[in-house]
């Protein structure tokens, strides 16, 4: 396969949308950019810094000064931040209830955006986030948003939070994943949203596996 293309997916949060770019990237061969971690990462350092995560200049001064960095490995990607690996402690419950709060800071929206882009630049990419269709590769070849009823998600979502150990009941996870939808599309710099010329999945009742698939299928049809 001598052509790549970039294929952006988009989407709410617990849409499936990590585990199947991960999927979709290694069967294509390519980069998977998890942007989600990008923003978990800073969330935690701003967490662990006790800066005001409601301060759009506070934040961005945080990133500027930032090193993340995304590394394959057997077991999948590492997140490290400033050469500390956080891959687990970007997952913890205090990070994911404040991240759409720093991911809404135009200072720090506009400095991943650029990071984002040098990490695709020029190469087979998959890429999964909230605007990556509308704002990070707006000339993707393959553009898909997916998403699933708020139940599923929270359901999909506790399911990953007991294999980790966390103790958070369907119900609260059910008005969390609301509220970040809520927060994400309202928000006023780069807002969760399909790309006009993005294809619909839902994966409410699909499978990992069927998803995938449908979106290899796509990949397949734009190289040939």
């Amino acid at each position: 396969m001598t052509k790549s293309i970039q294929i952006a997916l988009d989407g709410p949060a617990a849409a499936g949308k990590s585990t199947i770019a991960k999927i979709v990237a290694e069967k294509l061969g390519y980069v998977y950019i998890d942007t989600g971690a990008m923003y978990r990462a800073i969330t935690l350092k701003a967490l662990e810094t006790g800066i005001n995560l409601e301060d759009s200049k506070d934040a961005g001064d945080l990133l500027s000064g930032t090193r993340i960095d995304l590394q394959p490995s057997p077991n999948g990607q590492l997140v490290f931040l400033d050469g500390r690996n956080v891959t687990e402690d970007i997952r913890s419950q205090n990070v994911t209830k404040a991240v759409s709060q720093m991911a809404s800071h135009e200072s720090v929206r506009k400095q991943m955006v650029k990071l984002q882009q040098q990490l695709a630049s020029g190469r087979g990419v998959v890429m999964d986030g909230r605007d990556i269709g509308t704002h990070v590769l707006p000339d993707a070849e393959l553009k898909v948003f997916m998403s699933a009823t708020v139940e599923e998600r929270a359901r999909r979502r506790y399911e990953e939070n007991r294999k980790r150990g966390i103790d958070i009941s369907f119900e609260e996870l059910q008005e969390e994943i609301a509220a970040r939808d809520k927060m994400d599309s309202e928000r006023a710099v780069s807002p969760l949203r399909q790309a006009d010329d993005a294809l619909y999945i839902d994966t409410t009742s699909l499978t990992i596996a069927e998803a995938a698939a449908e979106i290899l299928k796509l990949a397949e049809e734009r190289l040939n």
